[in-house]
C-alpha cells in the first residue's frame, strides 16, 4: 500500500487543511506514516507569516533534495502560504518538487498521488471539486478545527495572508454544519470555528447568516459539548455575536482579539481599521455580558516607525485591559506586503528584542494573576489526551489543566485546581482527596 507523510507548519487553518488532504489521500488508498523516511509521498504544508516558518520549510526541502539526489526518495509536494507569487523562484530553487499547491487547492497533490501510485482516474474524479469539498479530516483526539471562512479582506500593511489565501470566502451554513455533524459522529466533542477574521463569516454569502447562525446550529448537534472560534477582528464583532457567546450554553466565553498596538497612530499605519477606543469598547461590551470571559490578544512590536511613545501606549493598553494571554511577536518584513514595499524596517533589532521582553513579562504577570485566582476552584475540563497516568485538558476559557486520572479522554470532568503557574493549572478530579505535600 502506498504511504504518505504531511509535515505541517503554521496556523490552525493549515492543520485543518492537512487533515482534509490526509482524508483525501486515504480515500485514494494511501496510508499515513509517522515520519517521511518510509513515505512514498511527502507533503510540506507551509507558512509564510514569519520568516522562521519559511526557514524551517527550506531546511526540510534541503533534506529531501539530498535524498532525491542520492537516488530514489519520495515524491514531494509543497502546499500552503509559501506557494503563490514566489512559486517560480521556488521552482528554480527546488526543481525536484513534483507538485505545488496554493492554500485550499488540493487538486495538484491529488493528481500527483494518482500519477505516482497508478490510482484510477475514476477514484480521482470522485474527489475532484465537490468531492474534496465534502471530504472531512478526522483529528486524533476529541477536539477539531473547522474552517468556516477562508482568506482575508483587511490588507493590513504587514500581513501576507490576503496575498496568499485570497479574499474572504465563507462556506455555506449547510456545509459547515454537515462537517460538524460528521465530526460529532466520529467522536469529536469540541469544535473550533476558524477564520483569519472569523466574525466576517457570512458577509459574502447570499443567505442571511453570520457567525451566531453557526453557533445556533451547533447547539442542536447533540454530541458536541463545546464550540470555540478564532481569530476575532474588532470591527466585525457585532453585539449579536457577543450576545450569542453569552447566551448559548455550548459556546465558550473565550475571545482571541488581536489588538496589535495601543497607539492610534500605529494602528493607522498598520491599516488595522479601528482605533484603540473602539477596541476597548468591544472589550467592555464582552465583559459587561461575561465578567469572567477569558481574553487573549496579539501584539506586534517594532513595526516600521514605532516610537518609544507609541510602544509605551501599547504597554499602557495591556495593563488597562488585563488580558489573560498576550501573544507577542517582533515585526519582520514579509516580501510582497505594503510594509515591505513602502515602509522602512527602521526599528533596530535590539530594540525589537527589548520591547518583546517587556511584553512577554507583562504576559507572564497577567497570566499568573488570572491563574492564581483559579486556586481552590472547581472547573469544568474537557479531557483531551492521556499520558503516563495523567490527563490534560482545557477549561472553557482555554486554560491548560493537568490532573491525575485515566480513561477520561473525551469527557467533561470537574477538576479542583491545586496549583497554578502562568502557563498551566494542575489539579485533581473533584471528589478525590488532595495529597498532603511531603
Amino acid at each position: 500500500m502506498a504511504t504518505f507523510h504531511i509535515w505541517t507548519l503554521g496556523c490552525q487553518m493549515n492543520q485543518a487543511d492537512s487533515l482534509k488532504l490526509a482524508a483525501g489521500l486515504e480515500r485514494l488508498g494511501y496510508r499515513p506514516t509517522e515520519s517521511d523516511d518510509a513515505a512514498d509521498l511527502v507533503v510540506i504544508n507551509t507558512c509564510s507569516v514569519r520568516q522562521h516558518a519559511e526557514d524551517r520549510a527550506y531546511s526540510r526541502l534541503g533534506v529531501l533534495r539530498k535524498r532525491r539526489a542520492e537516488g530514489g526518495g519520495p515524491r514531494v509536494a509543497v502546499m500552503g502560504c509559501m506557494v503563490g507569487p514566489k512559486t517560480d523562484e521556488l521552482r528554480r530553487r527546488f526543481p525536484f518538487v513534483d507538485a505545488w499547491a496554493r492554500p485550499q487547492q488540493f487538486d495538484p497533490i491529488m493528481e500527483l498521488a494518482v500519477e505516482a501510485r497508478d490510482v484510477s482516474q475514476g477514484e480521482l474524479g470522485a474527489l475532484a471539486g465537490d468531492g474534496m469539498r465534502r471530504t472531512y479530516g478526522l483529528p486524533s483526539g476529541p477536539t477539531a478545527f473547522v474552517p468556516v471562512i477562508h482568506g482575508c479582506d483587511k490588507f493590513c500593511t504587514y500581513c501576507i495572508v490576503p496575498l496568499r489565501r485570497g479574499r474572504e470566502q465563507s462556506r455555506p451554513v449547510a456545509d459547515v454544519l454537515d462537517e460538524v455533524r460528521f465530526l460529532a459522529d466520529h467522536g469529536v466533542r469540541e469544535v473550533t470555528l476558524l477564520g483569519q477574521t472569523v466574525e466576517a463569516y457570512g458577509q459574502d454569502l447570499d443567505e442571511d447568516a453570520d457567525l451566531a447562525t453557526l453557533f445556533e446550529g451547533i447547539e442542536r448537534v447533540d454530541s458536541i459539548v463545546r464550540t470555540r472560534f478564532l481569530t476575532s477582528y474588532p470591527k466585525d464583532m457585532t453585539d449579536r455575536i457577543i450576545d450569542a457567546v453569552a447566551d448559548l450554553p455550548k459556546v465558550c466565553e473565550h475571545f482571541n482579539i488581536p489588538v496589535q498596538s495601543g497607539s492610534n497612530a500605529m494602528l493607522e499605519r498598520m491599516r488595522r481599521g479601528y482605533t484603540v477606543e473602539e477596541f476597548e469598547e468591544r472589550v467592555a461590551r464582552i465583559r459587561s455580558r461575561m465578567p469572567d470571559a477569558v481574553l487573549a490578544t496579539d501584539v506586534i512590536v517594532g513595526c516600521p516607525g514605532e516610537s518609544d511613545e507609541e510602544f509605551a501606549h501599547t504597554v499602557e493598553l495591556l495593563r488597562r485591559v488585563r488580558f489573560n494571554v498576550i501573544h507577542a511577536a517582533a515585526y519582520s518584513p514579509r516580501p510582497g506586503t505594503y510594509a515591505a514595499r513602502k515602509l522602512a524596517d527602521d526599528v533596530p533589532r535590539e530594540v525589537k528584542k527589548a520591547r518583546l521582553r517587556v511584553i512577554e513579562s507583562l504576559h507572564a504577570a497577567s497570566a499568573a494573576t488570572h491563574n492564581d485566582r483559579m486556586l481552590g476552584r472547581t472547573v469544568e475540563v474537557l479531557a483531551e489526551r492521556e499520558e503516563a497516568g495523567r490527563t490534560t485538558g482545557r477549561t472553557r476559557g482555554g486554560q491548560l489543566v493537568h490532573f491525575n486520572g485515566v480513561k477520561q479522554v473525551g469527557r467533561l470532568v470537574d477538576v479542583v485546581i491545586d496549583q497554578a503557574t502562568p502557563w498551566s493549572l494542575q489539579g485533581r478530579l473533584a471528589g478525590e482527596i488532595a495529597l498532603a505535600a511531603i
